[in-house]
């Protein structure tokens, strides 16, 4: 592909992380903050209603809290990773569980990947994310330009 197919963006060296679980992983998810406390503070950290809530509460780190999944918070945050807000997302879902948002948290999933967003869906994952060397530093990132391809799709249409 040619090169001005694509964006690039920086991640910058203090990250912006989204944080995020379904209310059987909460728990787990204020367990993981806690423990990786001395990583996340040099970080700004938002996520969805009680879960920023409970993170705030347990670990008394300052993060930002946008509507629960539910009620369009999983939209928020991923309104906030298209206008280049959010860097990073720690969503621990339960994959056995059916929620009523669903069809929210895929649209999530899916502008995360179209932007080029690092996610975690579980502890594991999230642990390899935060010990990465670019936690500490700067990530350059390069998004496909969809405006390029849809022009190029239309104009093979057109042929």
């Amino acid at each position: 592909m040619v090169q001005d197919e694509y964006i690039g963006f920086t991640i910058e060296k203090q990250k912006h992380i989204a944080l995020i679980a379904h209310d059987s992983k909460k728990q787990e998810i204020v367990e993981w903050v806690e423990a990786n406390k001395n990583i996340l503070k040099n970080h700004f950290l938002c996520g969805t209603g009680t879960t920023a809530r409970l993170i705030a509460e347990k670990t008394e780190l300052p993060v930002k809290a946008y509507n629960s999944g539910p009620l369009g918070g999983d939209q928020q945050i991923g309104s906030r990773i298209v206008e280049g807000n959010i860097d990073f997302v720690i969503f621990f879902w339960d994959p056995l569980e059916s929620q009523p948002h669903d069809p929210d948290v895929k649209a999530l999933l899916r502008i995360a990947a179209v932007y080029d967003i690092p996610v975690a869906n579980n502890k594991a994952t999230a642990d390899f994310m935060i010990t990465s060397k670019y936690m500490n530093e700067e990530y350059e990132r390069k998004v496909l330009n969809y405006n390029k391809v849809i022009q190029r799709r239309i104009k093979e249409l057109g042929q």
